[in-house]
């Protein structure tokens, strides 16, 4: 059998019947029966019986002790089934919620988080055979977020937001006064003193992920913020 190889999206079928995939390739895939499928933008090739992955863009792969953003989508009895920007979802538990066991009779889920919720929270287990599952418990600020604003960015360029030992980061707070948690999963909350300065916080942003690797980017990002604060009258 001749190989094929072929570019293909984000829940396109891939193959049908029994083929052998390495390890590392199922997470950029997803299986329903005897059809695999595309799980992100990757290049496909097969032979024989055979298939073998390159994603186009890297995807976030959640590790325990991770911080993420995470998005509620629906609840069941006793969790919370959350997107975190990943091949896989997530799972939140009432109890760690409550931090108490969870009373079915008593407690209603949707009195602590609903869908369209974002929750900063950290990953306390993941381990590829079963869901990632979440825990806002042993620091403050982690739980249900009420205020600010959630950008998005490739989880690839997340080390680039964040800079060598905190460095990029530190620019944008200290030039903006701006408190900003950015989650290994590409998804970053903003709380501003006012809407110019998140707005300025965001074209930031936006700029590292546009330019990663462009010489130079820190003297950029505070070119930008200077600019953008003078423009505004906020200098």
């Amino acid at each position: 059998m001749a190989e094929q190889r072929r570019l293909v999206l984000p829940g396109e079928l891939i193959a049908r019947g029994e083929y052998k995939l390495n390890q590392r390739d199922y997470m950029y895939v997803y299986v329903e029966g005897d059809k695999i499928y595309a799980a992100v933008p990757c290049v496909v090739t097969i032979k024989e019986k055979e298939i073998h992955i390159i994603p186009l863009e890297s995807v976030y792969i959640p590790k325990p002790g991770d911080l993420v953003i995470g998005l509620v989508e629906t609840f069941m009895l006793t969790h919370w089934e959350v997107d975190i920007n990943s091949p896989y979802t997530a799972v939140l538990h009432a109890s760690n919620v409550l931090g108490r066991p969870f009373i079915p009779s008593k407690d209603n889920l949707k009195d602590y988080l609903s869908p369209g919720d974002y929750v900063l929270a950290k990953i306390e287990v993941f381990d590829r055979t079963r869901d990632p599952v979440l825990t806002v418990r042993g620091d403050k600020k982690l739980g249900r977020i009420t205020e600010g604003k959630i950008i998005e960015i490739k989880p690839s360029r997340v080390p680039k937001v964040i800079g060598r030992k905190g460095s990029m980061l530190n620019i944008i707070k200290g030039d903006t006064g701006c408190d900003i948690e950015v989650g290994a999963n590409g998804r970053i909350w903003i709380r501003c003193p006012n809407k110019d300065l998140e707005d300025i916080v965001t074209l930031a942003i936006n700029l590292i992920e546009r330019e990663a690797f462009t010489p130079k980017l820190a003297e950029k990002v505070r070119v930008l913020i200077a600019d953008e604060k003078h423009e505004r009258g906020l200098i």
